[in-house]
């Protein structure tokens, strides 16, 4: 379950896709107020000023109303008072096509609205500086014709189209209008930009925007994408097994985060991670010492880059540069990288699970069958790519029931080698982990899988191999680092069911 909150327009909230009622206007402020000092405890009497410009006394007995009010709205927030005050944590969720705060009129909110818009102006600017795209620019031109820096960016747009007599009209126009409205002469941005187009010798670097689109459907993760944002710009490097969607946790933070790294978003899944690089910001076939090379063309610049799948952090060594961010995702947690936060992927939680599952499929065919559907999503447990999978296999089959699927999965995994192609695509991730496996690590696996019991210690799995204990700790320490078993308390490993279901169905079969 996922909270939003939202100061664009009127100040709403939802909980997941569904609204929360949040009473009266002056309630509304309240919590608006605790939103824009997230994080920050706020007193009663600071709150009682931001909210009321000529308080009475009431107002103490109406900001505890309020209080209680949005507590048993939103318990979730677990919104206590503490030492005469109140502290909020929460994450907001914008769009910045509204005017923010509409409806509070307090002299509080109003300083507050025009610092949004303000931000919302230099944020806006800053997207059109990385697009360049002329029609845009010309939009923003004509709502703020008195601003200089987007009517640079628009003649160097219009520039780098080939449209060089454009450019230098535009500049004459902007003079005059300087001219007749301000009594002004441009500024020494446009002036340079001009004597630059004049030349022909007006160079544009290139911004790269190379990060994949988001997925509709993102689902949950909230703990994970708060740790990678509050992170950033420090490397941050998501770990979790096969299926586990690391490479959209990390497109997705990408985007939430692109906004503070104006000079360009660059993805990577090459393993020449420094020439890839170099390729983004315009080097072709870069010689010597790539690294050093990307060094000197990233100083001063503020880049965001993805990382995807990395194996070798060989590949990544003196890459990083002050100012820019780096996200990485790997299998497994590569601690000879310094200075990473990892973050670690499992599956969905049941909440999330069920959540992702009604995106795919038509939400009353899941909630019809609850709880059939929960012990689908429990064999898979919970990943989000064999969930994708299986909810298309549904929405694909409109009179199967989540029951029916079910029963076929239970004949699928009896099948041999003879796997539906469609079940192939849900164990995907663990045929392309077993791919990876040394034969001593999936022998072990598939012993592990035919034990009645989760759980397994060093002896035990020692017993089963036939090898001594210490020797056996080498690989069940190894099919962790790949997230195939979960380390509990030393010496002691959990099977996840979804290893369980696939490692199970590729055991030989015993006979007596």
């Amino acid at each position: 379950m996922s909270l939003r909150f939202s100061l664009m327009g009127p100040v709403r909230a939802w909980r997941d896709e569904e609204e929360i009622d949040l009473g009266p206007r002056q309630q509304r402020a309240v919590l608006a107020a605790l939103l824009l000092n997230n994080g920050i405890r706020l007193s009663n009497d600071q709150l009682i000023g931001m909210v009321w410009d000529d308080p009475t006394p009431s107002a103490v007995m109406a900001l505890r109303t309020y209080m209680y009010k949005i507590r048993k709205a939103i318990p979730e927030l677990d919104l206590k008072s503490k030492d005469g005050g109140y502290t909020l944590r929460a994450e907001l969720s914008d769009d910045c096509r509204d005017e923010p705060l509409v409806g509070l009129t307090s002299t509080y909110f109003e300083a507050q609205r025009a610092r949004i818009a303000n931000e919302r102006l230099h944020c806006r600017e800053a997207l059109l500086e990385r697009e360049l795209d002329v029609l845009e620019l010309q939009k923003h031109v004509a709502a703020f014709p008195l601003r200089e820096r987007p009517r640079a960016l628009l003649m160097q747009a219009l520039f780098r189209e080939g449209r060089q007599a454009e450019a230098l009209d535009h500049y004459h126009h902007v003079r005059a209008l300087l001219n007749d409205e301000l009594g002004l002469e441009p500024g020494p941005e446009l002036r340079k930009i001009h004597a630059q187009i004049l030349k022909g010798d007006l160079n544009l670097a290139r911004r790269p925007d190379q990060l994949p689109p988001g997925l509709p459907d993102f689902t949950g993760r909230t703990v994970e994408i708060a740790a990678a944002l509050r992170a950033l710009p420090r490397t941050v490097g998501i770990t979790g097994m096969q299926g586990s969607g690391k490479t959209a946790l990390a497109t997705h933070v990408a985007h939430l985060a692109k906004h503070q790294f104006p000079d360009g978003q660059i993805f990577v899944r090459s393993h020449d991670v420094a020439n890839e690089l170099l390729r983004a910001v315009g080097v072709e076939n870069p010689h010597g010492d790539k690294a050093a090379l990307w060094r000197e063309k990233a100083r001063g610049k503020r880049f965001l880059i993805v990382v995807d799948d990395v194996v070798d952090p060989a590949g990544l060594a003196d890459l990083h540069t002050p100012g820019s961010a780096m996200i990485l995702s790997s299998v497994r947690r590569l601690n000879a990288l310094p200075g990473v936060t990892w973050v670690k992927l499992a599956g969905l939680t049941e909440g999330e699970a069920h959540q992702f599952l009604r995106k795919v499929l038509d939400p009353a065919r899941a909630d019809a069958e609850a709880e059939a559907a929960g012990e689908v999503l429990s064999r898979v447990s919970h990943l989000p790519n064999p969930i994708r999978v299986l909810g298309g296999k549904l929405t694909g089959r409109p009179h199967w029931t989540v029951a029916m699927l079910l029963a076929q999965m239970e004949r699928e995994t009896q099948l041999g080698s003879a796997v539906p192609s469609d079940c192939r695509a849900v164990l995907a991730p663990m045929i392309k982990a077993e791919q990876q496996l040394s034969d001593e690590e999936r022998h072990l696996l598939q012993c592990f899988s035919r034990r009645e019991s989760d759980v397994i210690d060093i002896c035990a799995a020692a017993e089963m191999a036939g090898v001594e204990p210490g020797a056996i700790e080498y690989v069940l320490e190894a099919l962790a680092d790949v997230h195939l078993i979960e380390p509990l308390v030393l010496g002691r490993y959990r099977l996840p069911r979804f290893v369980r279901m696939y490692f199970g169905w590729r055991a030989p079969v015993l006979t007596s």
